[in-house]
């Protein structure tokens, strides 16, 4: 069989970018936080909240508008972390 030799598709090749991994992960903690300020919102004004402490299986009562306030921010958080990878990632190419 002959060699294959280079042909001008080879350096026409994509490097995988690594902040993609990242990037789908975001995308997914932002859905996830979406859905959590929905509910939130959604919710009676009687009804009880309970957030998990962390790392225990572990339950504490909290007030739902210092929740949702929360759940909000870390939205906005989110966002920007995403926002942020995308900007960086639009001036990677045009360079």
């Amino acid at each position: 069989m002959p060699s294959r030799g280079t042909f001008p598709d080879d350096r026409a090749r994509v490097v995988p970018d690594t902040s993609t991994p990242h990037k789908e992960e975001l995308s997914c903690k932002i859905k996830e936080q979406k859905v959590i300020v929905d509910e939130l919102s959604n919710l009676k004004k009687n009804r009880k909240v309970y957030k998990q402490q962390q790392n225990s299986n572990i339950f504490f009562l909290v007030d739902r508008t210092e929740m949702l306030s929360e759940s909000k921010n870390i939205l906005d958080e989110l966002k920007k972390e995403y926002q942020e990878i995308e900007n960086s990632e639009k001036s990677k190419i045009k360079k």
